[in-house]
């Protein structure tokens, strides 16, 4: 007997979280990509310490949702696997297209672009893919896609900020050097580092000051 998988198209609804109004004040929006076991609406609870007036926030939703061990009490999501890569990549390039579309994210106010851990790769491979220009783009303890190459970079204009904890219990020393030498090669001078003494853990007090440091 002999099986086939085949592919099929159909549509598919999915959300997304926003935090604060988008108006004549906002100075700052934020498209945020979680990271593997949030969902997120409680991601970004992160961001609610910028100033409301001028921040605006989006967090996509990842698509696949799982129960959490061991009470699978809790509800986690994932943006990728190794299973069906290209398809799924895909699929949320289409999911982002539809929320800069309706939110018109790509406008006169200052666009940064975050990526959190797993949040990392489908960050960097969306702007690499649809040339989005904006002001940052920030890679925070994620590994970057082995794919990307300089090329895909050449029109970025922006700064790319790679931020880790020194003690993140994912990112060895040997797979540190590898993410540091991947993001010089991709972003050259545009590339800026910095580490904290921390875990696997969204660092918002640096992420504050992508903006403070603009001021």
């Amino acid at each position: 007997m002999n099986s086939t998988e085949r592919d099929i198209s159909y549509q598919i609804s999915n959300t997304y979280s926003t935090l604060n109004e988008l108006t004549s004040s906002t100075k700052n929006v934020w498209f945020v990509c979680h990271g593997m076991g949030y969902l997120s609406k409680y991601f970004i609870r992160y961001f609610k310490g910028l100033n409301p007036e001028e921040n605006y926030i989006v967090a996509p939703q990842a698509q696949s949702k799982y129960y959490i061990t061991p009470k699978f009490k809790h509800i986690g999501a994932s943006w990728l696997t190794r299973e069906n890569t290209e398809m799924e990549t895909g699929n949320i390039m289409s999911f982002f297209d539809s929320i800069f579309e309706r939110e018109n994210l790509i406008g006169d106010k200052n666009l940064i672009i975050l990526g959190y851990s797993q949040g990392v790769s489908v960050a960097m491979r969306y702007v690499a893919k649809r040339h989005i220009q904006c002001s940052q783009l920030v890679l925070h303890s994620g590994g970057i896609p082995k794919e990307l190459k300089k090329e895909a970079f050449e029109f970025f204009k922006g700064k790319a900020k790679l931020i880790y904890g020194v003690n993140d219990e994912y990112l060895t020393d040997e797979r540190m050097t590898e993410e540091r030498h991947k993001a010089e090669t991709l972003f050259g001078d545009r590339l800026e580092v910095t580490s904290f003494e921390g875990v696997h853990e969204v660092n918002m007090n640096i992420i504050e000051h992508l903006i403070k440091d603009k001021e």
